[in-house]
């Protein structure tokens, strides 16, 4: 099967994010607890020193450290860049310093925004205050940033009968704009016609599936296309019991690599119509295609794959693509 080489590669916007969630631990679960509270803390080291933020370990002799120090929420700036174009996600949305601030009571610096009117009303040696959100909930991001000056702002009293930090939830994203290989390319397009391609180098070479841009083991380029059946083998699979964040499907379920008709590399999706227990190493499945009204350019064309009822693969047949 051949492929137009002019037509031009796919591309899209893709934009990948996820929620990093970490134990704090006692340490630092102390720092973001008095962070909710609109208070600064850090931590007494072995030579005397109050880190902010606090470590956790001595950067001396590598002891765990445990004593807390409450420092001030003015400070003084040590060294800083100017941010002229704040990026999605950054303290401002509008130009602001980054900046080194040394809190008084404190020994090293913490790295936070400063905001100014311009690049030339910030300095190093400037005295800066902490402003804080309206609704602290326990992280960095409760200062919403330093201003200029060094009064400290008048906070209202800790919040009283909150439970301690112990968890952080940290939102993660990033955005990119990808282009697909040829290989990839035409993957795709055929897949937006219900039809499954995969590739190899030369008449005898390995099928893969989905293409890619050349065999990994030989380095030569997959310029050559199959057109593979929808139906094919259970080679190795997994049974999904347990939940979680952003989950479609309700476990049990199960997640297999199945191998086509024709293919040399299994690709993992569904299966269904079948009691997750029931599922096995060698079953025989088809494809089951979404409307053709839904169909677009990925694999989720194919909503899961289904036992046949045929009799199972002998082992010897994919043992070689597990």
């Amino acid at each position: 099967m051949q492929i137009d080489p002019h037509e031009p590669p796919l591309s899209a916007p893709l934009k990948l994010a996820f929620d990093y969630t970490r134990s704090v631990g006692p340490l630092l679960g102390e720092f973001f607890t008095a962070l909710r509270g609109r208070r600064i803390v850090g931590v007494r080291g072995s030579d005397g020193r109050v880190l902010v933020p606090p470590a956790e370990y001595d950067p001396v002799t590598w002891e765990q450290l445990t004593e807390i120090v409450p420092v001030a929420s003015v400070g003084t700036v040590l060294s800083w860049t100017w941010q002229p174009e704040p990026l999605e996600g950054q303290p401002l949305d509008r130009p602001f310093a980054w900046a080194l601030i040394k809190l008084d009571g404190a020994d090293t610096p913490l790295l936070h925004a400063v905001a100014a009117d311009g690049p030339e009303a910030v300095s190093t040696g400037a005295r800066v205050h902490a402003h804080w959100v309206d609704e602290p909930v326990g992280a960095i991001t409760d200062i919403a940033y330093f201003a200029l000056g060094d009064q400290p702002e008048d906070v209202p009293p800790p919040p009283e009968g909150l439970d301690p930090v112990t968890m952080l939830v940290s939102p993660s994203t990033i955005e990119i704009q990808h282009t697909a290989s040829q290989p990839e390319s035409a993957f795709l397009r055929a897949l937006e016609q219900g039809k499954l391609l995969g590739a190899r180098s030369g008449a005898d070479g390995k099928v893969y599936f989905p293409p890619r841009e050349a065999n990994p083991t030989t380095g030569r380029p997959l310029d050559e296309f199959v057109e593979l059946p929808d139906k094919g083998t259970v080679t190795t699979f997994a049974i999904i019991n347990i939940p979680f964040a952003g989950q479609r499907i309700k476990p049990p379920y199960v997640a297999a690599y199945v191998l086509l008709d024709g293919a040399d590399i299994p690709v993992l999706h569904l299966v269904s119509d079948i009691e997750a227990d029931k599922v096995r190493m060698g079953m025989r499945v088809q494809a089951v295609w979404k409307p053709e009204d839904q169909w677009g350019l990925g694999i989720d064309n194919i909503e899961y794959f289904k036992p046949t009822g045929e009799p199972d693969a002998d082992y010897d047949t994919y043992k070689h693509h597990l």
